[in-house]
């Protein structure tokens, strides 16, 4: 089944993220490789792509695990987690509609 996954950064974590960013993302390449992964990115603490030093609200990955458990677990070893990047994660089971 799908899940949403949605970290929401901490205060003043910018630092924290761009030194966790390349295991973060080849976590989620990991994910890309098997065929699970939907859709993952950032969501810009501010309305621009690149939002310098705004930083980051959190970030969202949609993928496939095989159980709610699974995807908590997944989150929870995360390098963002780990380094304290998110403050708080959530995780919902996801059903895509569309395209």
């Amino acid at each position: 089944m799908l899940y949403v996954l949605i970290g929401e950064d901490a205060p003043g974590t910018l630092d924290a993220r761009m030194a966790a960013r390349p295991a973060h993302l080849a976590r989620l390449e990991a994910l890309r490789d098997d065929g699970r992964l939907l859709v993952a990115g950032p969501m810009p603490a501010i309305d621009t792509p690149d939002p310098g030093p705004a930083g980051f609200f959190g970030s969202l990955v949609v993928a496939e695990f095989g159980s709610l458990g699974e995807a908590e677990r997944w989150i929870a070893d995360d390098p963002y987690v780990k380094q304290g990047v998110f403050a708080r994660t959530t995780v919902k089971p996801y059903k895509k509609v569309l395209p």
